[in-house]
This record gives C-alpha cells, sequence and structure tokens, in this order.
C-alpha cells in the first residue's frame, strides 16, 4: 500500500473516530454498549494504519496472541 492511500485511509479513520465519539454522546444507554465497542475497534485500526504510515513493523493478525 502506498503512503498516499495509507495516509488518506488514516485520515478517513479519524473522522469516523470524531463523528461515532459525538454520537455516544448523544446515545442512549442501550445503544452506547455497541457504539463504544466499534469505537474501540475503530481506534485499534487507526493506530495500525497510523504505525503502518511511521514505517513500523506490524505482524500479521494470524500470529497475534488471541
Amino acid at each position: 500500500m502506498s503512503i498516499r492511500m495509507i495516509a488518506k485511509e488514516l485520515y478517513h479513520l479519524q473522522q469516523e473516530v470524531e463523528k461515532l465519539e459525538a454520537q455516544i454522546d448523544s446515545a442512549q444507554s442501550h445503544e452506547r454498549e455497541a457504539m463504544a465497542d466499534r469505537l474501540r475497534r475503530l481506534k485499534a485500526e487507526w493506530k495500525r494504519m497510523r504505525k503502518a504510515l511511521n514505517g513500523e513493523k506490524v505482524p500479521p493478525p494470524f500470529r497475534q496472541p488471541l
């Protein structure tokens, strides 16, 4: 993946994270748990893309401990 594509994906993930954080503040309590889980996953993906952009090695998903 090129640096430009990684940067674009990182930008889109950041926008999604910010949008979801705003939605969580105004969501009803029964919806917050599912939204918080999605937010956690988005932030993890954002961190992974950020590391890729910074040139850090990211282990393949099949080698990560459960």
